[in-house]
């Protein structure tokens, strides 16, 4: 989904009832959209949906349009932070087919402030590089690949910190769905 079109569908569910525009932070100023509670109810039919789909919908149309900014920014909000050493750690994450302006990404995780992406080098010593190609790294994300089966195939290299390398698929931000089993029809 480009930028323009997930602005509008943001504007029109808000205009709905369904989101609303919260400050979250005064200094500096942060916005983010919030669930209304028309949208905290509607929440489970939507989850149930994804469900479904993710289930019973074949995956590979999924892995044709792909978009390194909307899989980065759900990563960083569904990253868990437990399995990580309790210090700062910078993850460099890498998708060397992607053009220069795409193919880098930094995931800033702190045990106190949360975890924060950059695409410009924020300029800390890097804990971990991962390098893959971006639809092996959404096939991660989706659940319908293991970073440990990604390794093996040459698909995934981790180069740096061994301990944060080998808990990759336990901290990584996992798509909401990535648990559920795909039914063979």
């Amino acid at each position: 989904m480009s930028p323009t079109l997930l602005s509008t569908r943001l504007k029109e569910l808000e205009s709905h009832g369904v989101l609303e525009w919260t400050l979250v932070q005064k200094r500096p100023e942060i916005f983010e959209y919030r669930l209304t509670t028309a949208g905290e109810e509607l929440k489970p039919v939507v989850e149930a949906i994804g469900i479904w789909g993710h289930r019973w919908v074949e995956s590979e149309p999924s892995l044709e349009n792909l978009d390194p900014s909307l899989l980065m920014w759900d990563t960083r909000r569904n990253l868990e932070v437990k399995p990580l050493p309790a210090r700062r750690i910078t993850i460099h994450i890498i998708f060397p087919e992607l053009p220069e302006a795409r193919r880098n990404w930094w995931l800033l995780i702190d045990p106190v402030q949360g975890v924060d992406l950059c695409s410009v080098d924020p300029g800390f010593d890097v804990d971990l590089f991962s390098r893959s190609d971006l639809r092996t790294m959404t096939a991660i994300w989706m659940g319908l690949d293991t970073v440990s089966k990604a390794i093996s195939d040459d698909r995934l290299a981790l180069t740096g910190d061994k301990d944060v390398a080998k808990n990759m698929q336990r901290w990584l931000g996992l798509g909401p769905f990535a648990i559920q089993e795909k039914q063979v029809t």
